[in-house]
């Protein structure tokens, strides 16, 4: 797979050629972004995908929660550019977990680390969120553990 710093480099050519504004403005924000991680202190330089991608899901979710301020402000034109800045975002990150996927490998960890209940989520969603970074929002995993693990006490 071509490592994401490079796709993405690729891409601003194309948006800048195709005068396409939003995609060349969220582009530009990612490769920023990827560019500090790289020389960020205690970094190698270099930006392995996993990074990568945790930036991207980060980014994605500053947009989602600047268009919903900007909807309630009444700025449908500020909100309307963030959600096609992050319609942009997402198209670099892997489909999302279907609800059944996300259950049977949380299903799993519980099953791994011995999890007996609602007082084991730490111990499950540390390993969680390891495994499923990228696949999945954390407030996602975090609700499917919380529900799974009070069930078994139910």
């Amino acid at each position: 797979m071509k490592q994401l710093f490079e796709k993405v480099s690729a891409d601003i050519k194309t948006a800048m050629l195709a005068r396409e504004k939003v995609t060349l403005e969220a582009l530009r924000g990612i490769k920023k972004e990827f560019l500090e991680a790289k020389t960020a202190k205690g970094s190698d330089g270099t930006l392995h995908d996993e990074q990568a991608l945790r930036i991207l899901q980060k980014m994605l979710k500053q947009r989602r929660e600047s268009a919903e301020i900007y909807s309630q402000q009444n700025r449908q034109d500020l909100a309307d550019n963030e959600l096609a800045e992050a319609a942009v975002i997402e198209r670099y990150l892997p489909a999302p977990m279907t609800g059944e996927e996300l259950e049977a490998v949380i299903t799993e960890i519980i099953k791994q680390t011995g999890a007996s209940g609602p007082q084991d989520i730490g111990k499950v969603m540390g390993i969680a969120s390891k495994q499923l970074s990228g696949k999945a929002e954390g407030r996602t995993i975090s609700e499917k553990v919380k529900s799974l693990l009070a069930a078994m006490n139910g």
